[in-house]
């Protein structure tokens, strides 16, 4: 089933970077190794923004950009067996250029 989600409000959808799963002298890691979790992706989709004061705030990050984003924030969600997260626009750090 394809699926596709459109964020509401100021909300982002972000696919995660996938982790190296070598270490850097090329000892391969189990998928049931202790891993941190990525704090890095790529925007997916954004919402239109809040309305704050009468005043619409539009997100920071468009389509395509990739993002570091706080370390415990966001929803996880799976998307077509694919690790997404969906985050408020203030859980965005930077912009990777």
């Amino acid at each position: 089933m394809n699926q596709k989600i459109k964020p509401l409000a100021d909300n982002i959808l972000v696919a995660l970077k996938k982790e190296d799963k070598m270490t850097k002298s090329g000892i391969v890691l189990p998928d049931t190794a202790d891993q941190e979790k990525p704090q890095e992706g790529l925007v997916i989709a954004t919402g239109p923004g809040k309305i704050e004061d009468g005043k619409e705030i539009k997100p920071q990050v468009k389509k395509g950009d990739s993002v570091l984003f706080a370390k415990y924030s966001g929803t996880e969600i799976k998307i077509n067996d694919k690790d997404h997260l969906i985050l408020k626009n203030e859980d965005i750090l930077a912009i990777i250029e």
